[in-house]
């Protein structure tokens, strides 16, 4: 997690980008935004190298191979930042910028088609354009550490402030980051294929890449692939994951992933993903003989176990899930998802549930839960129960956030799960076997399992408290009575009385 001094910084490039806003749709907005931190980035990059190699002083500056070599994207001399600052404050700026964008995909394939070219149009205003262009210009790099790092800080702060300015529509590119930390500290996806087919911005990514560097591990040894049918969402995806260094495979292009799954062949090691919530009309009647559905085919009325049987499909023979589904699909039986849950529960594949707070999202107050697959369980005919429904703190009126604390209790929960040291804890965590959860006609509602923590006693005896809360009551009864008189009395004032 960034420290205030770190986020004080990605607050105020919010704050200056805000400025260009204007009455621009967030949704649009947000392309601008994120294509010029996303320039500057590989700028940057593209520069510290560029100068490296006119110290070795052997001519290899405009030789393309020298970057591409190192995963460096080879920016052409009129896309530099240079030539982008200098135009700040002309009319032509936007122009400029677009036409950036159009060489640096020309000379990297691999952004092809994915870089916004959208700033000449005529409701952006240039004046502004042309400050945010400064505030880029003056980041200072020595003073907040490395550009990639800050850029890429500064990237996913802009996202989640874009998740809060969007409300309902921001669900398809963006879950909370606590929610995907938790995911990824449960799963410790060290090394192998990482897979999310509902990948939004690339935020599971992300945080799986971050927990390997704060492990000590090597970022080369997970690949990651990815789908998302939202065309936005999909570029976004590609250039917050090129932010970062990481080489993902998301398809050749943006796609639905229940009829055109971009990694038919794959297996992958890990599996981390947030679809979206009870999707309806999502082609079930296309797809009744669809070899996916291996423990029941999933209602037309609603995707979540198609979702959850479309990941299962895809799973390595050690392979594990993460991911979050609406608390409805623990306890449902219509449309055929108890079967599903059933038929799932007894192939032992469920390693544990956790019950999340409510307000994690910006987008929807529906409750979720985290579900945890396994194909090579270590506790076998067993599920963890986690209730962490009172877990979090409020960090708006609106936004609840799980703290480090939070996500290491229920990460460390789980290892001892899987160690076999877990002692149940009332109120919040159990280990239950799957006969005890079939008495329970297979429903997975953790409150069920765990029970309710016991009262803390506060030491009062009995007889005083009744004593003194009876004398509290007292006193606000009389006071309510005043109150009464009082209204009463002003209401005669003016020609009213109560009956």
């Amino acid at each position: 997690m960034a420290n205030s001094t770190e986020i004080g910084f990605e607050k105020e490039i919010w704050k200056a980008a805000d400025l260009l806003r204007g009455n621009m749709d967030a949704s649009e907005y947000k392309s601008v935004v994120l294509g010029l931190i996303f320039l500057k980035y590989i700028s940057d990059r593209f520069e510290s190298k560029y100068q490296s190699l006119i110290d070795e002083g052997d001519g290899f500056e405009e030789d393309k191979d020298e970057y591409t070599s190192e995963n460096i994207f080879f920016v052409p001399k009129e896309a530099r930042w240079e030539t982008i600052a200098k135009a700040a404050h002309t009319p032509e700026i936007g122009t400029i910028i677009d036409e950036a964008m159009r060489l640096i995909e020309k000379e990297n394939t691999r952004l092809k088609g994915i870089l916004p070219k959208n700033f000449a149009r005529p409701e952006l205003d240039k004046r502004r354009l042309g400050d945010v262009v400064d505030l880029f210009t003056n980041i200072s790099m020595k003073e907040h550490g490395d550009s990639k790092d800050i850029l890429g800080r500064a990237y996913e702060y802009c996202l989640s402030k874009f998740a809060e300015a969007e409300g309902k529509l921001a669900g398809e590119f963006y879950t909370p980051a606590c929610i995907v930390r938790t995911l990824v500290e449960v799963l410790q996806p060290y090394k192998g294929r990482v897979y999310d087919p509902a990948c939004g911005s690339g935020g599971m990514f992300v945080q799986s890449a971050k927990f390997i560097e704060r492990h000590q591990g090597n970022i080369n040894n997970i690949s990651v692939f990815g789908q998302d049918s939202n065309p936005t969402t999909w570029k976004m995806a590609q250039m917050n994951l090129a932010i970062r260094g990481i080489e993902a495979d998301l398809g050749k292009f943006n796609a639905d992933t229940f009829f055109d799954d971009q990694h038919p062949t794959l297996k992958a090691d890990f599996v981390l993903a947030n679809p979206p919530f009870n999707m309806s009309d999502w082609g079930a009647d296309k797809l009744q003989d669809d070899t996916r559905w291996k423990y029941g085919i999933p209602p037309s009325g609603n995707a979540n176990f198609a979702w959850l049987q479309h990941m299962i499909h895809h799973l390595s023979p050690n392979g594990q899930i993460g991911m979050v589904l609406a608390n409805g699909s623990l306890s449902s039986q219509t449309g055929g998802e108890g079967t599903i849950r059933e038929n799932i529960i007894k192939a032992d594949l469920v390693e544990g549930i956790i019950a999340m707070p409510s307000q994690l999202f910006y987008t929807t107050g529906i409750p979720v839960s985290l579900w945890f697959l396994n194909r090579a369980k270590k506790q076998t005919g067993k599920i963890l129960f986690v209730d962490a429904r009172n877990m979090g703190t409020m960090v708006s009126r609106k936004l609840r956030e799980l703290t480090e604390d939070d996500i290491l209790k229920i990460a460390d929960t789980f290892n001892k799960f899987n160690n076999g040291t877990l002692e149940n804890e009332k109120g919040f965590c159990a280990t239950i076997s799957i006969d005890e959860v079939s008495k329970q006609d297979y429903i997975l509602t953790p409150g069920r399992y765990v029970g309710i923590a016991d009262a803390e006693d506060d030491g009062e005896p009995f007889e005083e408290k009744m004593e003194r809360l009876t004398t509290e009551l007292s006193g606000l009864f009389a006071q309510s009575h005043e109150l009464e008189e009082e209204i009463r009395k002003q209401l005669g004032s003016i020609g009213f009385t109560i009956k």
